[in-house]
C-alpha cells in the first residue's frame, strides 16, 4: 500500500462522509423560534413583576402616610427649637 493510495481512500471516505451531512438540520429553527418565545415570555413576565411589586411599594408608602393624624409631625418633631430665644435678639451694632 502506497501512501497516495491511502491518501485517495481517506479522500473518498471523507467525501462520502461530508455528502451526508445536512447543512442545516430541520429541526433546528422550530427550536430556535421556541426559545426566543421562552425568552420573550420570561422578558414579559420579569417586567411584569417588577411593575406590580413597584406599584404595591407605592401603595404601601401612600397607605402609610395617610394613616398618621393631620397634627401629628412626621418628619421634624423638634419643638424645643422653635420655641427657644433668638440668641443673637439681644446684640445690636458696635
Amino acid at each position: 500500500m502506497s501512501d497516495s493510495s491511502t491518501e485517495e481512500r481517506l479522500r473518498e471516505t471523507l467525501d462520502a462522509l461530508a455528502a451526508q451531512v445536512d447543512a442545516a438540520p430541520p429541526a433546528y429553527e422550530p427550536a430556535r423560534a421556541q426559545w426566543r418565545r421562552r425568552e420573550r415570555r420570561r422578558r414579559l413576565i420579569l417586567a411584569v413583576l417588577i411593575a406590580i411589586v413597584f406599584a404595591v411599594a407605592d401603595l404601601i408608602g401612600l397607605w402609610a402616610l395617610n394613616q398618621t393624624q393631620d397634627r401629628t409631625p412626621i418628619i421634624f418633631d423638634d419643638r424645643t427649637r422653635i420655641h427657644q430665644p433668638d440668641p443673637t435678639s439681644g446684640v445690636g451694632p458696635p
